[in-house]
């Protein structure tokens, strides 16, 4: 293919919505685009010993993980990266945060890794009141992945952290809201801003851009 693809990130909380509209652009917006993201990455070639991996959640959940934290990002948006050079367009559904106990900017460094290709960075939002209903559904096979609420904790600490800590620093081309929009909503909202101004979001957290954060 003569042109790289593009790469979108969906960046949000567990449960916001991301892969319903991951699914929903590969079926309704033109192009091969491919579905990439931390369910997959981390459920199914992450060696067991090191999972939850990049679903680590906020605020020093496995400290003795950590270590292992930059270069699984790092191989990950290396992967999405050779997609795109490819002429791939990728959808990278995931949930970036800072919130470990030693520094580490995984979403900094995956701008880095994308540079010289166009690339959307997309804020997913879901109200966390919306975000517990979504847990409490039954999903088959994943019956221990998600936290639900109990009446000494109608919303678990960790949940309300992702809430916070994903959307942090909160630079974003386009934001849209899950509770409010239907994924098909989502969909033609993301297509059309790829069909809008050059995104600029990456390239400031990479630093190439001016008024980078």
């Amino acid at each position: 293919m003569d042109r790289a693809g593009w790469v979108v990130i969906l960046n949000g909380a567990p449960r916001s919505g991301k892969s319903t509209v991951a699914e929903t652009i590969q079926r309704n917006v033109d192009g091969v685009w491919m579905h990439m993201g931390v369910d997959m990455f981390a459920g199914q070639v992450t060696p067991p010993r090191l999972r939850p991996g990049l679903g680590l959640r906020p605020g020093g959940e496995r400290p003795e993980l950590e270590p292992y934290i930059p270069a699984l990002f790092g191989a990950f948006y290396d992967s999405v990266a050779a997609h795109g050079r490819h002429g791939l367009n990728v959808i990278v559904d995931i949930g970036h945060h800072n919130a470990y106990t030693r520094p580490i900017d995984t979403l900094r460094d995956a701008a880095q890794r994308l540079r010289g290709l166009p690339a959307l960075l997309v804020g997913v939002r879901c109200p966390v009141d919306v975000i517990m209903q979504r847990r409490a559904r039954v999903h088959p096979g994943r019956e221990a992945s998600y936290l639900t609420g109990t009446e000494e904790e109608p919303i678990p600490a960790p949940v309300l952290r992702w809430q916070i800590e994903v959307h942090r620093p909160g630079l974003y081309d386009l934001e849209i809201d899950t509770s409010v929009l239907s994924p098909a909503q989502c969909a033609a909202a993301i297509r059309d801003r790829l069909a809008g101004p050059e995104p600029t979001a990456l390239a400031r957290l990479a630093g190439t851009a001016p008024g980078r954060e």
